[in-house]
């Protein structure tokens, strides 16, 4: 790898983020995961000899590298690694199973998988079917990318002609209401990303950063450990976001810094520690990923009235952050809001003629950014879809006000039509969230003979409660076509990694029991 071009000499790359921290201040510690601790300028030069290690498998510029593991620092190793070779990662859900791998792994084309040792079984028992050549080691093997990036003596790799035009990573959506696409992130898209999460969410040298939340997943990886790094902060990695033990690390580390999707934020708010555990370092809280319930973001704030909560928005197709709530823009009445664009977003709301909505209408939410996906991995139908008219299409229905603040009311495919009405299924979470005995809930549309859909809740109890009890409950603060035609009691949700709610199991469950509520 050497004789760079002029566009290399002069692109903004993922791995040159690290790079020129690492230059600034290579003896501060950039990364702890267990007992392992990393500096700038340790993590830098394994990075080096990770890539260097991938292109001596033969691998060439632009091929598609698998990375099927839990959170560790051979995780972020592999994600850089790839950036500085040229290759492309693919992030994969430890979570999936036989049919949701096997399709991943070979829409991505995938040549080379490196996997947690526990997870490798699941890939060989399906190679048959795929097009990789290699199935490695992300960590507890003699030959894993771990030891290779730990080993003084590998060989590293210096210079590079990729452009920051390139791809750098296939960022499978979650798959909630169809089959995953690939998302194709360029090394511009990312870095820009970056340095909007910076901006917007004041991530600084001096924080100190707990990642708990899956690396798979673009929320912890791109709006929170890369800018962390690109930055120059200390961030702590684990393994999962445990209650307990995020509690512990906060009062005993000195973390300043956490993100967590609300069901997270919700566990961590009815823990006992909770009340008992020292929180006054926590200085910035993050949530997203998924709507929190604007109750219990009431109760967390007033209890810890010093730590300034940040709503982070937006979708894997954008890098994923789009829009930011900031802690002074938390006031009454807009509580609920997702914010405002960030510094490299630009953001409408449209009918479906594609013009602009009225100040409190709805309409979809629209984007142009340099953060933008540039289309979905070999499905050109969709990306024509996704980006028709000259502006990505998110498929989030929302309010925009006179100052800018978006509200999000739902995605376009959760929207329940039910006699012709279209009723927004988080109006309806929000009140059944205000029932004392509703720990979580999700409204979504069922087949019905008389109305088309039927509005139907699924609740997850902290205290004994009949359905006819929460319909009642609903009937007295909503109009009547919105109530719950009936309310299923479970014991939870399911949801992604993430924190995301599949609503599209949901569906599926309660159709094949024929949507009987309890």
């Amino acid at each position: 790898m050497s004789g760079q071009s002029p566009a290399a000499v002069s692109a903004s790359t993922v791995d040159g983020v690290l790079r020129r921290t690492a230059a600034r201040t290579p003896d501060r510690t950039a990364l702890d995961y267990g007992d392992r601790r990393w500096s700038y300028g340790e993590l830098d030069r394994g990075v080096s000899r990770v890539a260097a290690w991938l292109l001596g498998l033969g691998l060439a510029r632009g091929d598609r590298v698998a990375a099927f593991g839990g959170n560790s620092d051979a995780y972020l190793l592999s994600y850089l690694g790839c950036a500085r070779a040229g290759l492309v990662h693919v992030p994969v859900n430890p979570a999936l199973r036989r049919d949701e791998l096997s399709y991943v792994l070979a829409q991505s084309g995938a040549t080379v998988v490196l996997a947690d040792p526990h997870l490798a079984g699941a890939v060989e028992e399906i190679r048959s079917a795929l097009p990789a050549r290699d199935v490695l080691a992300l960590r507890g093997a003699l030959e894993s990318l771990l030891e290779v990036a730990r080993d003084p003596h590998a060989p590293v790799a210096e210079g590079s002609d990729t452009a920051d035009g390139d791809l750098v990573q296939l960022l499978y959506t979650s798959g909630t209401t169809s089959s995953p696409k690939g998302a194709m992130m360029t090394h511009r898209a990312l870095v820009h990303e970056y340095a909007s999460s910076v901006q917007a969410l004041d991530i600084g040298a001096g924080d100190r950063i707990l990642h708990a939340l899956p690396l798979y997943h673009s929320a912890q990886m791109h709006v929170f450990l890369l800018p962390g790094l690109a930055v120059g902060a200390r961030n702590d990695l684990i393994d999962s976001p445990d209650p307990a033990e995020v509690l512990r690390r906060i009062e005993q580390d000195g973390v300043t810094s956490f993100f967590a999707p609300p069901t997270v934020w919700l566990a961590i708010k009815d823990h006992p520690d909770f009340a008992a555990r020292d929180l006054s370092g926590l200085a910035k809280a993050y949530y997203g990923a998924a709507a929190m319930p604007v109750q219990a973001l009431t109760e967390i704030r007033e209890r810890h009235p010093g730590v300034g909560f940040y709503n982070c928005f937006g979708q894997s197709e954008i890098g994923p952050l789009a829009t930011v709530l900031r802690p002074e823009e938390h006031v009454p009445g807009r509580m609920d809001s997702c914010g405002r664009p960030v510094l490299f977003v630009e953001a409408r709301v449209v009918r479906e003629d594609g013009a602009d909505v009225l100040p409190g209408e709805t309409g979809e939410v629209v984007y142009r950014s340099p953060q933008l996906c540039t289309g979905y991995w070999e499905k050109p139908e969709e990306t024509a879809e996704a980006f028709r008219g000259g502006w990505f299409h998110s498929g989030d229905l929302a309010r925009r006000d006179e100052e800018g603040y978006l509200t999000i009311v739902d995605r376009l495919k959760d929207v329940i039509n039910t006699g012709g009405v279209q009723v927004a299924s988080r109006e309806v979470e929000e009140v059944l969230y205000r029932h004392p005995s509703v720990a979580e809930a999700a409204v979504i549309a069922l087949p019905d003979d008389k109305w088309g859909e039927a509005v139907t809740a699924v609740v997850v109890p902290r205290a004994r409660v009949a359905g006819d009890e929460l319909i009642a409950f609903t009937r007295r603060h909503l109009a009547g076509f919105k109530v719950p035609k009936s309310v299923h009691l479970v014991e939870d949700l399911p949801r992604n990694a993430s924190g995301k709610l599949l609503k599209r199991v949901l569906r599926d469950e309660l159709a094949e029991r024929g949507g009987q509520g309890g």
